[in-house]
């Protein structure tokens, strides 16, 4: 009797694990959606994002491809010598019987698109500027000496023409604004000289800023972007330009995932303007800007970061007609937010000349509204330096006064302030980018007129948890400034 018992509990035992595997073996089976479902913590949604992911781009590049053209460009080497070397390699020989000068030249290659049946084709000013020759090559293979109608090296873009025999494909302009991170794109171009070539990514970013100039404003993607590529199109999936390829970032030379275009928008003023004049005309307001670090924030007691300083304003500008003082911090712009001091100079630049425009600039703890008349920049308006620095004692640095024979090896009109002669580079100053021969001008926005007023700022200003200096380096003024 117990071994039957103990029969029959084995065998429900053996049953029970039986259908216990069966439950996990059925619950293992289902998809990670299907057991999220199945807990009510899944939310579906109307979206199939599978449905977006184009099955080929072989019809895009096909439409595409033909509009967009190899640029080749031949520039002079100046200077160079040619002709067979003398098999003496006797100096003298050189001396009296000189080599015959042979000018050399130096090809290069990129890309363009063309934007009109007219033949005006739009790339980078670096595929064109200083060359001598340009050759546009159609994909079919038809080439065309091209001119430059006019070029921005501040943007890198350029506008070229050809004289077109036949009718010509053009392409379609976007909107780069519309852009969103994970867009699919094409870029189309000429990598390494091998000619059209496609490739396929997304919009990796918006808004990188390289460097570069003034303006950057890149749209970065994954697309295989190489040397030669360089003035082709960035395009949408509805086959609308919408960057043009410029740059990449590369420790080998070619592409690493990370290339960067120009936004279409951008694109389409200036080469509106060098259409119509050859050049562009920007607006100026006349001020040396920088970005607002956290040490600057608390010097100035300022509720976020958002804005531009102003730590310079030019003699004569737009800007110190309407008011605008060192040390205010812009934060809108005709109409606009300032969100950084990048921004500041895109909204200056392409406004018309002329134009009068509201700035709203913080000071003092306080908004305070100014009206500013644009006028047409005439120099590159500068952004200084953001390094931070830091002034105490044993800091590693050394100041004396302003004798007038410093200041006029300085090129200085007066003598107030006190110079840097000495900085220790193993020092604090030195480690925060203190530089010899920087003139200290102001510390904590009171002036500094010789090396007993910078003690007597020190010590009342001891128990201060940051500190501002300005500071005036080859001409520019620029804050500084650092927790002590």
């Amino acid at each position: 009797m117990v071994k039957s018992i103990r029969s029959v509990s084995v065998v429900v035992i053996a049953a029970s694990f039986f259908f216990i595997g069966l439950i996990v073996a059925s619950q293992l089976s289902l998809t990670p959606v299907t057991q999220a479902k199945n807990a009510s913590l899944w939310t579906e949604g109307d979206t199939d994002y599978n449905a977006e992911r184009p099955g080929s781009f072989a019809d895009l590049a096909q439409e595409l491809s033909p509009a967009v053209v190899n640029v080749s460009t031949t520039t002079a080497v100046k200077g160079g010598k040619g002709g067979p070397s003398s098999p003496f390699g006797d100096e003298s020989l050189r001396r009296f019987f000189p080599r015959p000068q042979r000018p050399q030249k130096k090809s290069s290659l990129g890309s363009g698109f063309i934007i009109n049946k007219e033949g005006y084709i739009v790339t980078n000013n670096h595929v064109v500027d200083g060359a001598d020759e340009i050759v546009v090559i159609l994909k079919e293979g038809d080439e065309y000496p091209a001119t430059v109608i006019g070029k921005d090296a501040k943007t890198d873009i350029a506008l070229i023409k050809i004289e077109p025999k036949n009718g010509l494909p053009i392409t379609r302009l976007g909107n780069s604004d519309d852009t969103r991170v994970g867009d699919w794109v094409l870029a189309i171009g000429n990598p390494f000289g091998l000619g059209h070539t496609v490739t396929a990514g997304i919009v990796s970013a918006k808004g990188r800023e390289l460097g570069a100039g003034p303006y950057d404003d890149f749209i970065q993607t994954d697309a295989a972007i190489n040397p030669g590529n360089s003035g082709g199109p960035l395009l949408d999936m509805g086959g609308n330009v919408i960057g043009i390829n410029s740059v990449i970032l590369s420790r080998s030379g070619g592409n690493q995932g990370v290339g960067f275009a120009i936004p279409v928008n951008l694109a389409k003023i200036i080469v509106a303007q060098l259409k119509e004049s050859g050049k562009v005309t920007r607006a100026w307001l006349g001020v040396m800007i920088q970005q607002i670090s956290p040490e600057i924030q608390d010097s100035l007691e300022l509720k976020t970061r958002k804005g531009a300083l102003v730590a310079e304003v030019f003699k004569g500008s737009p800007a110190e007609k309407a008011g605008l003082l060192r040390g205010d911090v812009i934060v809108r712009f005709h109409g606009e937010e300032v969100s950084s001091q990048r921004e500041l100079p895109t909204m200056v630049a392409f406004l018309p000349v002329g134009q009068k425009v509201e700035v709203v600039v913080w000071r003092d703890g306080m908004e305070k509204t100014l009206q500013v008349t644009l006028e047409e920049m005439k120099e590159e308006t500068a952004v200084a330096d953001s390094s931070g620095g830091e002034l105490q004692e044993g800091m590693g640095l050394t100041v004396r006064n302003i004798t007038p024979e410093i200041a006029d090896q300085l090129g200085m009109n007066g003598t107030e302030g006190v110079v840097v002669t000495e900085v220790d580079q193993n020092g604090t100053a030195a480690q925060a980018g203190i530089r010899r021969g920087d003139i200290l001008l102001e510390m904590n926005r009171k002036k500094i007129t010789d090396v007993e007023t910078l003690r007597g700022i020190l010590e009342s200003d001891k128990n201060r948890s940051s500190i501002l200096f300005l500071v005036n380096r080859g001409g520019r003024t620029l804050f500084i400034a650092v927790s002590k």
